[in-house]
């Protein structure tokens, strides 16, 4: 009889959260989906949900219970994948190492490792906050998979929403946009809220110090943007 997948993490658990995934890349027909006879690669990302649970000092039910989900547990298997969840957790070290492995094995399947970001963003919300510990903690890993800061901040904004200071938020532009329509809607915003206009229209002189804050913030937006996608800033 053919052992479980949490039947076999918990046979050889200690053994596989403390070595992580093999080093060399596994080929797949599917570029977003890891081999499935990858028990590694399983384990390791197993070890990063639970102390993704950890990050805020605490474990919930909930958490355990969308750590199932993630990783799509049949309910059959639910003592065992909390036993799996509770070895992980006190078993693997050093998760910055060991989120490194993971993206230097999956660095050419970069769907692949946006998923399990994904997966590790549920479990932190699972009970229904992200706190601060746990965003550095889901940062730190995106930095560890290769992924820049737009990257992160496009998967951050698809499960809490856009950030005040994204650049892209306050341009009003997605994050996948061409740089042509990021630049028309820069040059819009600064023609409708440039502090020349703003006063010309009869707006009172107490209102130009907060005219002047908006500008900047949008030609700071603009420069962000130029400087994330390798291009020069200049006066546009």
């Amino acid at each position: 009889m053919l052992m479980s997948l949490w039947t076999t993490l918990l046979e050889s658990g200690r053994r596989l959260f403390d070595h992580g995934p093999d080093p060399d890349p596994a080929p797949g027909p599917d570029a977003c989906a890891p081999d499935p006879n990858d028990i590694g690669f399983t384990a390791a990302v197993v070890g990063l949900g639970a102390k993704m649970a950890m990050a805020d000092g605490q474990v919930t039910d909930r958490e355990i219970m969308v750590f199932a989900r993630v990783f799509r547990a049949p309910p059959e298997e639910a003592e065992n994948v909390r036993r799996v969840f509770n070895l992980a957790r006190q078993t693997v070290k050093g998760y910055e190492s060991y989120a490194r492995r993971i993206g230097r094995r999956y660095s050419h399947r970069p769907c692949l490792l946006e998923g399990v970001l994904d997966g590790l963003f549920q479990i932190a919300g699972a009970d229904g906050v992200i706190t601060q510990p746990e965003l550095q903690y889901l940062r730190t890993v995106s930095d560890a998979f290769g992924f820049s800061e737009a990257t992160f901040r496009r998967i951050r904004a698809s499960h809490l929403g856009p950030d005040r200071d994204d650049p892209y938020h306050v341009l009003g532009v997605a994050h996948d946009a061409e740089f042509t329509d990021i630049r028309s809607a820069y040059r819009r915003l600064m023609a409708d809220h440039h502090p020349d206009r703003i006063v010309q229209m009869g707006a009172p002189r107490e209102f130009e110090g907060s005219v002047h804050a908006k500008a900047a913030a949008i030609t700071a937006a603009y420069a962000q943007i130029r400087a994330e996608r390798g291009l020069l800033v200049r006066q546009d």
